[in-house]
């Protein structure tokens, strides 16, 4: 089945680097990519977070813990790219 896909050129240009990367095309990294994120489970929203084991140290400062989870969650760790 053929369909047309709209991203960013940033995205787009990224995804074509690494494709090239792998020597494969375009269309097997972008149904490589689609069948990775099809196939893997939804995270659990009640789990706490993996830094969280760190942080037992803090078990008597609740109230810094939450400070610190509210940092973490509102906090975007993906590299910083202009957009086009």
């Amino acid at each position: 089945m053929k369909t047309t896909v709209e991203m960013p050129d940033a995205l787009f240009r990224q995804a074509k680097a690494k494709a090239a990367l792998q020597g494969i095309t375009m269309k097997q990294f972008v149904n490589e990519a689609v069948q990775q994120k099809v196939e893997t489970p939804p995270a659990d929203p009640k789990a706490k977070p993996k830094w969280w084991a760190s942080f037992g140290a803090m078990k008597d400062y609740p109230e810094a813990r939450k400070e610190l989870d509210a940092i973490f969650n509102a906090t975007d760790f993906r590299p910083i790219e202009e957009e086009d």
